[in-house]
């Protein structure tokens, strides 16, 4: 008897805290003037918001809704009505076709991927392996190397493109991919983002992990990459954004036309096509944009949800 009660009061209250649970959901998301709720604003503070997030929602998706409209529209139509029209009368794919006959946009495409995908690469791995001597271990000069690090980024990188550019010209690399990839390899902001990566994981951990017998690239693999993975997806995107929008360091050791990057090519194309088609250039400028929203639509998970994860997972 006393177990059948028992379960009957369980059952109640389940059942009443469903019930306000679904009210809560339930409730309206504005408050009233009168009332004090900190979650939830007023009407009017409720209309603000959804009018800021329209005015940003124009502003960063406006210009690429532009483009795009522009690189679609046929030549019969005037890109510069107003008010204007996002939706082509006629939509056709001619001027991605045609801007290929100015330059070869494609292959420009095609040289600045093996740069970004061989940036992201280097970054990850040389990065990681960094972060984690920088942030877990203990080593004579440790401070000094942090210094040498934090040094780097006092400097603007136009200083150091003589620099460099000398470097690379002796190694016989210039006018060359790997000319253009060379001060890329990894760069001193990834380190040390990978290095406060490494510092948030417990030592006890790695150091249970050594006692255990674990080796350095057991303990990175197991402990240290699931716990900064979000991080390293932060690297890659800055990485591939940095690498495919580049474009001071490939015109300075690019001089062959044949091995131009896609931004060298882009700023080519206006002085080839001599009349400046805006069709033609919008639809260069979305060949040069969609590849940087693949990226980031791929690793947006790990991106946003990766870098607030602190659970250690071994």
């Amino acid at each position: 008897m006393n177990t059948t009660s028992e379960a009957t009061r369980t059952a109640a209250s389940a059942t009443a805290s469903a019930r306000a649970d679904t009210k809560i959901r339930r409730q309206r998301p504005w408050r009233s003037s009168r009332s004090f709720d900190l979650h939830r604003p007023t009407f009017g503070g409720l209309m603000v918001r959804y009018l800021l997030l329209i005015l940003l929602l124009l502003i960063s998706v406006g210009p690429f809704l532009w483009q795009l409209s522009t690189s679609l529209k046929s030549v019969t139509e005037d890109i510069y009505s107003f008010p204007p029209r996002l939706i082509p009368q006629h939509p056709t794919l001619e001027a991605y076709a045609s801007v290929t006959r100015f330059i070869p946009v494609y292959k420009y495409a095609y040289h600045s991927l093996l740069i970004a995908v061989a940036s992201v690469v280097s970054n990850a791995v040389l990065a990681t392996l960094a972060g984690y001597a920088l942030g877990t271990m203990k080593f004579r000069g440790k401070l000094v190397v942090m210094g040498i690090f934090l040094s780097t980024l006092l400097l603007p990188g136009e200083v150091t493109l003589t620099s460099q550019f000398l470097i690379v010209n002796s190694l016989g690399l210039a006018n060359t991919l790997a000319g253009v990839y060379l001060p890329g390899v990894v760069g001193a902001v990834n380190v040390l983002l990978m290095t406060t990566a490494c510092r948030a994981i417990p030592g006890e951990v790695l150091e249970a992990a050594t006692i255990d017998g674990a080796s350095t690239l057991q303990r990175i693999r197991h402990i240290v990459w699931p716990n900064v993975r979000g991080m390293v997806a932060v690297v890659a995107v800055f990485c591939f954004i940095g690498a495919w929008d580049d474009f001071l360091w490939p015109l300075i050791v690019l001089s062959d036309p044949d091995k131009y990057t896609l931004t060298v090519g882009m700023a080519f194309l206006k002085s080839s096509i001599g009349g400046a088609d805006p069709r033609q250039i919008a639809a260069g400028t979305m060949v040069a944009l969609i590849p940087i929203i693949i990226v980031f639509a791929a690793l947006q998970r790990v991106f946003f949800s990766g870098v607030e994860g602190g659970a250690v997972k071994g």
